[in-house]
């Protein structure tokens, strides 16, 4: 008896190791990435003290951001922090193959090295062979416009880190309906601003031990495929089409949640014969009523192909698809609500990465849009972290079914031409 609960601290001890290891590279690539784009804003806008951007273009390839950075160009080295908040949840799934080493867990060291491959084929093979589009900057961008665009997109930080939505929802029509920026350099901003929301809030949520991390990165396999593909064909797609069969999808497969509106915690839940071979059942620690909350995972195939679906929304549309991939979490596979949308947010980062190379190197990512985006929407995002902790599963349901309805509408609202 005295022999297995020394294993099984043993184990646990080397869990909490992972953990701290993933939540320190999330958090190191975020204030790294706020350091340098700080850096360029400092250097482009407040010391000529002209209220204009310096220049008009903007590197997007590598070779580009690091001539930029030699020539001090501020454009560059906003350019560059916002590749290293990019590169970030790359990084986090290259130090997880190591974490998972620890625990000498070869099922997911070899889960984790494929979507590590995903991700690379994606961002240097795709990524470096699109097309170029026109590149564009906002025209006469001031340090007024990038200060308004980051507390605008606080709102979209904070909401996104509660619901494990990714913000890109808010952030579109907010940069095309009131800041007039061009749509593609709108998705191209909202790519940036999930990576951010998922890079601010998985660091606390990692650390705390709310995040399920064997559930998200198998399902990272998923998403990562399907935001690649979702990417590659953005552009041949009619946009107007997309969204009304989006929203209307989103709007049914609300409907089991608001059924189940009043369950604290799911009841009668199997696990599914793929979750116990993957070590998906788990538990977290809920310190609104300070107690473990073990929990079952069922369901895991239709959970695996609704998220490569939640990628191909993610890829086409720029938003994220934090909804579908709760939705996946907690209507198909049944898990607690606070863990679907604090995993969710642990994978949203990983899902807009797969994509966000494209983006970049199609040109459809502006550092003088983007930057202050990324930077609000890491300020929000971390005050949605701390918020959740505080709240119930009932609660976190009554605020998230209110975002699923204004994201379908938002939706179908965009497809019939109204925003």
């Amino acid at each position: 008896m005295n022999d297995t609960t020394t294993l099984a601290g043993a184990e646990d001890n080397l869990i909490r190791k992972t953990e701290i290891i993933i939540s320190g590279v999330l958090r190191g690539g975020v204030l790294l990435s706020i350091g340098v784009i700080l850096v360029g804003v400092v250097y482009g806008y407040v010391l000529p003290l002209l209220g204009h951007a310096a220049g008009s273009t903007f590197p997007d390839t590598l070779p580009g951001v690091i001539a930029g950075l030699e020539a001090g160009r501020p454009m560059a080295i906003i350019s560059a922090g916002l590749l290293i908040l990019v590169a970030t949840p790359v990084i986090r799934v290259a130090v997880s193959i190591a974490a998972f080493a620890i625990e000498s867990d070869r099922t997911y060291v070899l889960i984790t090295a494929l979507v590590l491959a995903i991700l690379l084929v994606s961002i240097f093979g795709i990524g470096a062979n699109v097309g170029k589009a026109a590149t564009t900057s906002m025209p006469g961008s001031t340090f007024a416009d990038f200060v308004f665009i980051a507390l605008s997109s606080m709102f979209a930080g904070f909401v996104g880190a509660l619901a494990g939505l990714g913000g890109g929802v808010f952030i579109v029509p907010i940069l095309t309906l009131v800041f007039r920026v061009p749509f593609a350099s709108a998705i191209g901003a909202s790519i940036v601003s999930v990576i951010a929301t998922s890079s601010g809030a998985a660091a606390a949520y990692v650390r705390d031990r709310m995040t399920n991390l064997r559930v998200g990165m198998f399902l990272e396999i998923a998403t990562t495929i399907g935001a690649i593909c979702g990417a590659l064909v953005s552009s041949m797609l009619n946009d107007t089409v997309l969204f009304v069969v989006f929203g209307i999808i989103l709007l049914v497969s609300a409907i089991p949640l608001v059924m189940r509106l009043g369950e604290e915690l799911p009841q009668g839940v199997q696990n599914h014969p793929w979750a116990t071979r993957l070590r998906l059942p788990g538990t977290y620690t809920d310190r609104r009523t300070q107690r473990e909350v073990p929990y079952s995972v069922a369901h895991v195939p239709a959970g695996f192909g609704m998220m490569y679906v939640a990628g191909l929304v993610s890829g086409l549309l720029g938003i994220g698809s934090g909804t579908f991939k709760v939705l996946a979490m907690d209507t198909a596979m049944r898990l607690p609500m606070k863990v679907s949308t604090t995993t969710s947010n642990f994978m949203i980062g990983v899902t807009a990465a797969a994509s966000a190379g494209i983006f970049f190197q199609r040109g459809d990512i502006d550092p003088m849009i983007a930057a202050p985006v990324a930077l609000g929407v890491l300020a929000g995002s971390m005050l949605g972290a701390k918020t959740l902790n505080h709240l119930s599963n009932v609660h976190l349901k009554k605020i998230f079914v209110p975002m699923i309805v204004l994201v379908a509408c938002s939706m179908l609202a965009r497809g019939a031409g109204w925003l």
